[in-house]
């Protein structure tokens, strides 16, 4: 199938205009993600409805807390990836195609056959996600505007390095989507993903802009990205660009893929980071990858009261009334109905 946002160049080279890295792709070769091909001067998507991975799981495991909590979202996936994180958590499918000689999976579904799916699987949402959805765009927009027209919501689960055309061509329906914002110095971006800071701080804002539901996740990996100054300036970052009201999900780290030679985050550093997220303004900072942990309950920032109470993935009392808190009537800020 043609890609969407692309141009043509001369001698049959084309640029992909889908994410930042605007790979410019000569005739019979692949760009970064591995699953877009210049085919005789014409950009190509190689894994239109080829999906790996389909799931229903809770909305919370994305990780969205302020998104229809305690709901089930249908979860699906193609192969291929635009970054190269050495701490990939799912390089079984993200890095596939760079890993294995281009090699892509994946079984043959229509955008009506996933809706259908997620409906029948009583999910409120349907979520792109286990790797870069941007990679399967076209699958994932036409997928998403036709759960739309069934009633059903939209997430990202996204490093968000789409360029601005794929974010104007996809808000209109999508609902939610969880950025991760892996660090806050472009070094780690450039060493340990491949990729920049820069376009992941202008999608943010630019998704903001659009009404598009946003939280964001850092996964903190001990000596790489666990300062407190750079966790300072990436908490000051949400709340000056994104809003305090705008959830930080702060996750352990577990030695895999190609970052095997750093231990896992202690929990002493996630809660650190979480009162650095808290004294810079944020109303809602959470500890993930730590089940039983206080930290991924949600709490009324004007009482201090729980309101939402959550095991891992499982959401156990909710204390929310139309929206706001049962004890003091504060606002929580989310998308609830």
């Amino acid at each position: 199938m043609e890609a969407y946002l692309w141009e043509p160049l001369e001698d049959d080279k084309v640029r992909c205009n889908l994410c930042s890295h605007r790979c410019v792709i000569k005739e019979g070769r692949r760009g970064i993600c591995q699953v877009r091909q210049n085919e005789a001067g014409v950009l190509k998507t190689l894994v239109y409805g080829r999906l790996i991975a389909r799931h229903i799981d809770p909305i919370e495991k994305k990780p969205l807390f302020h998104f229809l909590p305690g709901t089930l979202s249908y979860s699906v996936a193609t192969v291929g990836c635009n970054f190269r994180c050495r701490f990939c958590q799912n390089a079984d499918i993200a890095q596939m195609p760079s890993d294995h000689n281009g090699t892509i999976m994946g079984d043959s579904y229509s955008p009506a056959q996933v809706v259908a799916a997620a409906a029948s699987g009583g999910c409120r949402s349907i979520s792109y996600t286990y790797t870069e959805p941007t990679v399967f765009f076209e699958f994932a927009r036409d997928t998403a505007e036709l759960a739309h027209k069934k009633g059903l919501g939209n997430v990202f689960v996204t490093n968000g390095y789409m360029s601005a055309e794929a974010i104007e061509m996809i808000s209109p329906h999508l609902d939610a989507a969880n950025v991760d914002l892996k660090a806050f110095r472009d070094k780690y971006y450039q060493d340990l993903c491949g990729a920049k800071l820069a376009p992941v701080q202008q999608t943010l804002k630019l998704m903001k802009s659009a009404g598009i539901f946003v939280e964001v996740t850092t996964l903190i990996i001990p000596g790489l990205n666990d300062d407190p100054v750079e966790l300072g300036d990436l908490a000051a970052f949400i709340v000056d660009e994104l809003g305090p009201e705008t959830p930080w999900h702060i996750s352990r780290f577990h030695p895999t893929y190609r970052l095997t030679d750093r231990p896992p985050t202690p929990v002493k550093t996630l809660a650190r980071a979480r009162e650095i997220g808290l004294q810079a303004g944020l109303r809602y900072v959470y500890t993930g990858n730590v089940p039983g942990d206080d930290g991924e309950n949600t709490f009324c920032y004007s009482c201090g009261q729980k309101v939402i109470q959550r095991w891992g993935f499982q959401v156990e009392a909710i204390h929310l009334k139309d929206g706001t808190c049962t004890h003091c009537g504060a606002k929580i800020d989310g998308v609830w109905q």
